[in-house]
């Protein structure tokens, strides 16, 4: 074999263009019409195609998922001193826009059962902090967390519920597409999702009355007026309308790629499942997901670094499960009703790379250098 090919990069997950040339389409139309930016048709579709897509009422079009985050916490009336649960297994981006509202994190633990939010540890944490004025949900590398028993826990105690749907847009929970549970949704677009604007995000809700104020605040709050008049505080968080016309193309592929991601973790549990100490994601019958990232937790001799750096040595890429938001300098600080589970999927867990362009040459060759651990 040609060892230049043997080196070839894999990624764990980048962006895929679809072979149609769909998002040139509506790139080039944005350009023929002269709507760069910031709005334009592009834009308006996209909000309408993607909102239809998952069975939302209506969405805003942005330029990140945490920028999606932020304004739902706003639309929720999360402001300063206020209590927002979030998951501790997430990306910081989660996290982070609680910050911006001046609010206070407090971090839930995860179960076993989904890799998220834990339905016993969130119970726990709203007996200490009844107060608590919204919860994010995430739906960690595209599997669905327990909806019905976190939704029933938080009806209960009336409180909004936001989900960071950025990993997992094409998941299906019983029937119902992630990210259209809660009050909010939102997705993300970012160059390792699933489908991609290059950057971008979109927020989702039935409340099509606060996804309409969403864009304004998003626009710079400017109000109707001839002179530039601003009688709220706003923010520059509009998506352009050329990335819009990428997001437009992508969408149309969006199940392709769901199909490619499941044939890859189903490649790699049947080539991996029989080597000792390793386990998969889980994979529960409510649950359809968009497998994401296929991710495993190893517990025998063989560990997540001893994996990283055999593929990394071979060109390939991969990565830890996200380190858990409390273990962060950051956000130490703040507390954290744990169960024991997160810490535990942070030190086992290793994301396999999961990227649609993958040929199965390419995954056998994955393969291959891991089992190859086993037999040393």
């Amino acid at each position: 074999m040609d060892s230049t090919k043997v080196k070839e990069r894999i990624f764990l997950s980048s962006p895929h263009m679809s072979d149609e040339g769909y998002e040139m389409h509506y790139v080039m139309e944005a350009f023929d019409k002269n709507w760069i930016a910031p709005l334009g048709e592009n834009v308006n579709e996209f909000e309408r195609e993607l909102a239809e897509k998952v069975g939302s009422k209506s969405a805003a079009a942005l330029t990140s998922g945490t920028a999606a985050i932020h304004l739902a916490l706003n639309a929720a009336g999360v402001g300063k001193g206020d209590i927002v649960f979030c998951p501790t297994l997430t990306f910081s981006a989660t996290a982070n826009p609680i910050i911006y509202q001046n609010a206070i994190p407090v971090f839930i633990d995860s179960d076993y059962e989904t890799w998220n939010m834990s339905p016993f540890a969130l119970e726990k944490a709203f007996q200490k902090y009844p107060e608590v004025k919204a919860v994010i949900v995430v739906h960690l590398y595209g599997l669905s967390a327990d909806m019905d028993k976190i939704m029933q826990i938080c009806k209960k105690y009336n409180v909004a519920v936001i989900e960071d749907a950025a990993e997992s847009l094409g998941t299906y929970y019983k029937g119902k597409h992630t990210g259209t549970f809660g009050d909010y949704g939102i997705f993300s677009f970012n160059g390792n999702k699933i489908i991609t604007t290059s950057g971008g995000g979109m927020l989702v809700s039935d409340n099509e009355e606060r996804v309409a104020k969403t864009r304004f605040w998003a626009t710079q709050s400017r109000d109707k007026a001839r002179h530039y008049q601003h009688s709220e505080l706003g923010f520059n968080y509009r998506m352009s309308n050329v990335v819009a016309g990428i997001g437009r193309g992508q969408l149309k592929v969006l199940d392709q790629r769901v199909e490619k991601k499941r044939y890859i973790y189903e490649y790699y549990k049947r080539e991996l499942s029989g080597l000792e100490g390793i386990s998969f994601m889980p994979n529960n019958k409510w649950d359809e997901p968009n497998y994401w990232l296929s991710a495993i937790i190893l517990s025998g001799k063989v560990k997540p670094i001893d994996v990283i750096k055999a593929l990394e040595s071979e060109n390939i890429e991969s990565r830890p499960v996200w380190k858990p938001m409390h273990m962060q300098p950051f956000f130490e600080k703040y507390d954290f009703v744990s169960e024991g589970v997160s810490e535990k999927l942070f030190e086992k867990g290793i994301c396999l790379p999961s990227d649609t362009k993958m040929t199965n040459m390419d995954l056998g060759r994955v393969v291959n250098i891991i089992k190859e651990l086993w037999v040393k």
